[in-house]
């Protein structure tokens, strides 16, 4: 059956790819509910919160890794990805980007029903009394202008990616990786210093919520991106051919972006 399977890909005359059952779709959507349903827990204080919300996290890298892993070996060297069938993934992924914006959409919603009109159960002010907010001036702007920085160096990878200009597209995406680190590690020092938690009313749920998820964003877009530099470096992109590449770079625009609304509204508006 698989030698079958094998010349009838093999002598197909359509461009299209027709996808080997593969269980890593699954087994991801069951370590992502499981992160969720364990990382509930967690915030409840379950003893078996934490270590349930690591094991499933640690799963679920590992589904990413094979995943992505068979999706490279289909696209890179099997040949499947033609033009058509990256003009599919191409409208995949501005979907899910635009699932994406409305994710954090119910954010920025949450926070602006809280902000414009405060309940009398907080003392009908914004920022609530007894929240010292962060200064939208120091680290929040550092971020800022890393990020943006880090969407210039995105892009120069991917025009130099196109020119075949390959120097040039290493080390542009390897200082696009540095700045990601760099301000998930700004990111983390912000929230040691903060003098609110997660559990401060209606304030803390919020910003927390909202740029805690943006945290988990860049993480995910930074794991993307240093896939697509050992990528890179082992010369599976092309002038034609690097979608997967292109998607990142997609997704990193998206997360600048939803970063300058968070600084706009909740940094800077939010603590006026």
């Amino acid at each position: 059956m698989t030698s079958l399977v094998q010349v009838s890909k093999s002598t197909q005359r359509h461009p299209f790819h027709l996808v080997d059952p593969s269980p890593w779709p699954f087994v991801a959507s069951l370590c992502a509910f499981s992160c969720a349903i364990s990382g509930v827990l967690y915030m409840h204080a379950y003893i078996i919160g934490k270590s349930l919300f690591n094991i499933s996290f640690i799963l679920l890298l590992f589904s990413m890794f094979v995943w992505w892993r068979d999706v490279v070996r289909e696209s890179s060297f099997e040949g499947y990805h033609t033009g058509t069938v990256q003009k599919g993934l191409r409208f995949g992924v501005i979907l899910f980007i635009v699932s994406e914006i409305l994710f954090f959409f119910a954010f920025f919603w949450a926070f602006f029903h809280s902000s414009l009109a405060p309940a009398v159960e907080i003392g009908s002010i914004w920022p609530p009394k007894g929240i010292n907010v962060l200064s939208p001036w120091e680290v929040p702007f550092l971020n800022t202008l890393i990020l943006l920085l880090s969407g210039c160096t995105v892009t120069w990878c991917h025009h130099a990616i196109v020119s075949n200009l390959r120097n040039q597209a290493i080390v542009s995406l390897f200082i696009t990786i540095i700045l990601a680190c760099v301000f998930t590690t700004f990111q983390v020092y912000e929230y040691n210093m903060a003098d609110f938690r997660l559990s401060d009313g209606i304030y803390g749920s919020t910003f927390y919520m909202a740029t805690g998820f943006h945290g988990f964003h860049v993480i995910i877009g930074t794991l993307s991106l240093t896939i697509c530099f050992i990528r890179l470096i082992r010369y599976q992109f092309t002038q034609q051919h690097h979608f997967g590449f292109e998607s990142s770079a997609w997704y990193w625009h998206f997360v600048d972006v939803v970063w300058l609304f968070l600084f706009v509204s909740i940094y800077w508006w939010g603590s006026s």
